[in-house]
């Protein structure tokens, strides 16, 4: 099992949550998956604490690391436990945009674009990030 740790306060607030910072019930995040356009089958969302967990097979690995970032980048969520994935994820820093982000890890800004595709469609705007943020960063 992997654990990916997110900021529980820094999170998109969903409708559902009681009050600011208080985890939402699983149906809220599955609410969200599906809004996002994601396709968690295959795949149980459960929550322990202000801890989620995926579990199951996904359709790909890739959508398995979606359904991770967009469960936990959800206001009240400290962490996200899932079963090994070779996903790398990144926490946005205080002054980070993409194209930083992909020098510091990818070795090149320019492929900034890469790491916008790879977290649609949490990502709407590639200048629209925010600090506590985790993104996924694609690998070669």
């Amino acid at each position: 099992m992997g654990l990916w740790s997110f900021v529980k306060d820094s999170g998109k607030k969903l409708f559902g949550a009681a009050e600011a910072s208080e985890m939402p019930q699983e149906d809220v995040l599955l609410k969200e998956v599906a809004d996002l356009g994601l396709d968690a089958e295959g795949l149980d969302i459960t929550i322990e604490g202000d801890t989620v967990k995926v579990s199951g097979d996904a359709v790909s690995a890739e959508m398995k690391e979606k359904v991770i970032l967009a469960v936990g980048n959800v206001d009240g969520v400290a962490a996200v436990e899932a079963e090994a994935t070779e996903a790398v994820f990144h926490t946005v820093e205080k002054g980070d945009n993409l194209w930083k982000i992909a020098e510091k890890t990818m070795g090149n800004g320019a492929k900034y674009t890469e790491i916008f595709e790879a977290n649609k469609p949490m990502l709407k705007d590639p200048d629209l990030i925010y600090p506590g943020q985790v993104l996924r960063i694609p690998q070669a």
